[in-house]
């Protein structure tokens, strides 16, 4: 099926290739087949995926990205048309290098091309033959260019052949530290070891002293082996002082070669590149032309197609001599891009099609220079800690912008998250300006408008390198960065608005913490707490019936009593929702006793879950186990309840299901007997994991449907009655003990709450029902008349002195309205029920320390 793009432009970009082919005359061979490319997957994440992507769009070309599960919210899917999971199971980076899933993926969603970006799989000559036997194209050199240029002594000896001047070194690699010594006793020091099979720094060792020639050469070895899974070493004479200079070309497949000039790569640290100059400021004509000549030469004589990079070391008397060939697109060809006007992501694509340099308009004579362009790779990296990559959320990310500008980036954004799994590269920027200075001045200009806040950059360092003069003057070697210690003297950041938002949360959260205008000394309050009654050990309660019968006797027993039962909110829910959950254990257990004695006719105390354990640790700086195990010796009595976020526990994301089924397990242990399971959007399996989960642990499983809306308003057709009910249906059938109506903001009407727990107690009479609102609307104690009117077991109140607002109705409020009728409260029908149920299993409370 021909695909058919809606932007007339990009049809007739690719319809004009078309026609140069069919009119212009070809330069050499007329069998290289012209076949258009549909559809690219990038075998790449990040920056170097997007850029891609928005070459494909320019030309009309379907994008498909991969992703591995670390990356699943990264931007780069974002960007694509479409995106696969690769991967699954597997570490973050061997996500990216598993070859069979990417081929597999680029096979089943038609793809016709694959291109590599840099980095990963990019120059594996097992991933490029992989492509093509799958019959998709592979968008780089041939798989025996890419072997040939990727094997250091093949392309020594490639380069010796195409009389391009190379260092002296080792005809082959070496293996073991005799040979390392032989070649520097014969050719002298200083010398550089070099990793055979890999790049990019890793394994590479300058020695000066015979003395030291075989310990770092078992290191460099040693972390070849890790970085590439082959220790074999390159030994060569090193360059004092060189400039690293590199030549882009290009190649078709007819054997036409171009080159795009020189990129200055001298700014380095530790091998790795910082900021790149295209071109080479201060190069000697000559030396240029000799130097792409080369480069040229090589390429046409190992039959180089596609994208590459031939790179070179220049001594400080103009000599250069060949280090190797970067057979893929280069992190810093953007800068070559700047200079020449040549978009090369789409010249690779477009020579992949089958597409020559003449019909694409490239003829060496016709590029040409023009201005000076920088390229600084902006990293999540502290400079200040010797460039330690840091990770996290970006609270805050500003750019800088305008005339002579370029951004290519990934994740620089306010709210992206920093992976330590990756590369620590946010943003490539790119300044292009009509010379070196003018270029520079635009780049500082720019890095300096950004604001980054959450993780550290290197922008303070790249300033530094900015303003340097040696730099500016374009007279910067590989020594650069280690000779001007002052590169890492920095200002510290003001970070003004950042740090005065941080302060007002604070103060918001928790309080002034400074000083009052004023002489005063707070006053000493100490609360009267009520006598206690004498007595050795606290009454019965209804937990000594859950202890004798298990949570279905307990549930028999609501069902059993005649009045309404009450849960008391006061140790949790009441001062969570007035005072941010800031009541001390200290306060809870001074009285404990008192509750304990005067209280035992109650459902039950709700004293823990919800933001009990984040304030708790966060804020008060207990331990909320210890408050849990403290109340219980004190108050054996009384059921304990606390609020369980299904699969989110007590915290604020998903956690693993052996750790929620743990937690209730120790809960359980230290003292809590029953779980209110709840979701806010009432997703069934988050509900029904935490119920199974404080099942399993003995606990009471109150399953909670969060209400919302108003099933008396007949035009409310989402949130009506059937889906309360249709919901209720499941938690019974997942085995709750206690079903709940959790109404959360108040919403709960008289009228409505009739009208629902009617309708709940009609389709499930065994089972109790439990009702929780919030005062927030005033309307609280009326509604919770009405369900228990309608036939609710349980309701949630608070002590008078913490009721009300967002807490819940008023304890008091609700006894003197129910006092003398059916539904009395009155402890001495609770104790009736819980007296009459104990006698027939003779259980009493054990031993108490209330008292002692």
């Amino acid at each position: 099926m021909v695909l058919r793009w809606p932007c007339g432009l990009y049809l007739s970009t690719r319809q004009r290739l078309l026609h140069l082919r069919a009119h212009q005359p070809r330069c050499y061979s007329t069998d290289v087949e012209y076949k258009p490319i549909r559809s690219v997957l990038c075998a790449n994440r990040g920056e170097i995926a997007i850029r891609v992507f928005r070459a494909c769009t320019e030309l009309g070309i379907r994008s498909v990205a991969v992703y591995s599960e670390q990356d699943k919210m990264h931007m780069h899917r974002q960007k694509a048309d479409e995106s696969y999971l690769v991967g699954r199971g597997l570490p973050p980076v061997q996500a990216y290098l598993s070859i069979p899933e990417i081929v597999r993926v680029a096979k089943e969603n038609d793809v016709d091309a694959i291109h590599p970006g840099y980095g990963f799989l990019s120059e594996r000559a097992d991933f490029a033959q992989a492509c093509i036997d799958a019959g998709i194209r592979f968008i780089g050199p041939t798989p025996r260019v890419v072997h040939q240029m990727g094997d250091k002594v093949a392309a020594r000896q490639a380069a010796i052949d195409a009389k391009v001047p190379i260092v002296p070194g080792t005809p082959g690699p070496i293996t073991t530290s005799e040979e390392a010594v032989e070649f520097c006793r014969k050719h002298g020091l200083p010398v550089i070891f070099k990793a055979a099979y890999g790049g990019g720094g890793r394994g590479m060792r300058v020695v000066r002293k015979m003395e030291e020639v075989e310990e770092n050469f078992q290191r460099a070895s040693s972390e070849a082996l890790s970085a590439f899974g082959n220790g074999a070493m390159f030994i060569e004479k090193f360059i004092e002082r060189p400039r690293h200079i590199e030549v882009q070309i290009l190649g078709d497949k007819a054997g036409n070669v171009v080159h795009l000039y020189e990129r200055d790569c001298s700014v380095q640290r530790r091998h790795q590149k910082v900021v790149e100059i295209a071109p080479a400021p201060n190069l000697d004509k000559k030396v240029r032309d000799q130097m792409t000549e080369h480069a040229v030469r090589l390429a046409k004589l190992v039959g180089y197609e596609n994208a590459g990079t031939v790179e070179f070391l220049v001594d400080e008397n103009g000599n250069f001599f060949f280090i190797e060939v970067n057979a893929r697109l280069q992190v810093e060809h953007t800068v070559t891009e700047e200079i020449t006007g040549i978009d090369l992501v789409q010249s690779q694509i477009r020579i992949a099609e089958g597409m020559t340099l003449p019909e694409l308009g490239m003829k060496q004579e016709t590029i040409t220079m023009q201005g000076s362009a920088i390229q600084c790779r902006v990293t999540t990296e502290d400079p200040a800690k010797n460039f330690q990559p840091d990770t996290g959320r970006i609270e805050v990310f500003r750019s800088g912008e305008g005339m002579g500008i370029r951004l290519d980036g990934a994740s620089a954004f306010a709210g992206a998250q920093i992976s330590p799994y990756y590369d620590s590269l946010l943003v490539k920027v790119i300044a292009h300006a009509g010379d070196l200075q003018a270029s520079a001045s635009k780049m500082n200009r720019a890095l300096r408008e950004f604001r980054v806040r959450g993780v550290k950059t290197n922008i303070p360092f790249l300033l530094n390198v900015l303003e340097n003069q040696k730099f500016l003057n374009g007279t910067v070697d590989t020594y650069f960065i280690d000779e001007h210690p002052q590169l890492f003297q920095f200002r510290p950041s003001q970070n003004r608005a950042q740090k005065l938002l941080n302060y007002l949360g604070t103060v918001l959260v928790n309080g002034p913490s400074t000083p009052l205008a004023t002489s005063l000394k707070p006053a000493e309050v100490v609360p009267h707490l009520p006598e206690i009654p004498m007595t050795f050990k606290p009454p019965n309660g209804f937990r000594q019936i859950l202890l004798a019968d298990g949570p279905a006797g307990l549930a028999k027993a609501v069902r059993n009593n005649k009045g309404l039962l009450l849960m008391d909110t006061t140790f949790r829910d009441a001062h969570q929702s007035l005072l941010a959950t800031r009541v001390r254990t200290f306060d809870l257990l001074k009285s404990s006793p008192y509750v304990a004695h005067n209280f035992n006719g109650l459902f039950a105390s709700e004293n823990w879950g919800g933001a009990t354990f984040d304030v708790a640790l966060r804020f008060l700086h207990e331990c909320p186990w210890e408050r849990l195990e403290e109340m219980r010796k004190l108050i054996p009595n009384i059921p304990f309840q606390m609020l369980l976020r299904g699969a989110n526990a007590v915290g604020y994301t998903n956690y693993p299901d052996n750790v929620v089924f743990k937690f209730c397990e120790l809960s359980v242990q230290a003292g809590m007997d029953i779980f209110r399971v709840f979701d806010s959007l009432n997703y069934l399996p988050n509900l029904i994991l935490g119920m199974e989960a404080a099942g399993k642990a003995g606990g009471v499983v109150e399953a909670a449907i969060s209400y919302t809306g108003d099933v008396s308003d007949p035009s409310r057709k989402k949130y009506d009655l059937n889906y309360y009910l249709n919901l209720a249906d499941e938690l019974v059938k997942a085995g709750t003990h206690i079903l709940c109506i959790k109404d959360m903001a108040g919403l709960l009407r008289p009228t409505a709450a009739k009208l629902l727990i009617s309708a709940l107690r009609e389709r499930h009479p065994d089972m109790p029902i439990h009702i929780h609102t919030h005062d927030t609307s005033g309307a609280g104690v009326a509604s919770m008349l009405a369900a228990a009117e309608a036939g609710a077991d349980i309701v949630d109140v608070a002590v008078d002195s913490m009721s009300g607002m967002t807490s819940q109705p008023s304890m008091g409020a609700i006894v003197a309205s129910l006092k003398g009728t059916e539904l009395d409260t009155g402890t001495n029908r609770n104790k009736t029920t819980i007296s009459t149920f104990l006698h027939t299993k003779k259980y009493e409370i054990g031993s108490y320390s209330g008292l002692q």
